[in-house]
């Protein structure tokens, strides 16, 4: 079974605390797979439902071969971060999947009301693509080779079967 190589670290998007969580999920994901367009709204549900049981982190990993789109929507995202919106445009972009192109990318920009000058900046410095880099490459050490891929309490999980009762077997 693969392990998570790289903890969780304050260089993460994370929702809960991972400190006291009973289960800590990471997920690699890409803005465009529509299996992770799938998960989105399973895996939003059980993080909210179960705030104090479950910290969630996502991670980037643009499979860019398949999806013309993935790094322009993994890069716009960290820009929001930069912002302190990181997780507004991640349900954005999810939530708006199908028409995913670089102008609903500027559509969610101008709706996260984000300084449109510090986001162009900010995808042009290395900071933002090193970032996605680093995830991608942690994503690779730890065995992901597709998306969505998930690591429970640091162990992938191979049990995630695209419906909302299987997280909640993560609780039992």
């Amino acid at each position: 079974m693969s392990v998570l190589r790289i903890p969780v670290s304050p260089n993460d998007h994370v929702q809960g605390d991972p400190n006291t969580a009973k289960i800590v999920l990471v997920e690699y994901g890409d803005y465009q797979c529509p299996y992770c367009g799938h998960a989105f709204p399973l895996v939003k549900r059980f993080a909210e439902e179960h705030s104090d049981e479950v910290a969630f982190i996502f991670r980037n990993f643009p499979l860019t071969d398949s999806h013309e789109y993935a790094m322009a929507a993994a890069t716009i995202a960290e820009a929001a971060g930069k912002q302190g919106k990181f997780w507004e445009m991640h349900d954005l972009i999810y939530n708006n999947q199908n028409m995913l192109n670089e102008d609903m990318l500027k559509e969610c920009i101008k709706a996260l009301k984000l300084d449109i000058h510090k986001v162009e900046n900010d995808i042009t410095t290395a900071n933002l693509q090193d970032k996605i880099e680093t995830d991608f490459e942690g994503g690779v050490r730890s065995g992901v080779n597709g998306t969505p891929s998930f690591f429970v309490n640091n162990q992938k999980w191979e049990d995630y079967d695209g419906t909302y009762d299987s997280f909640i077997d993560l609780l039992s």
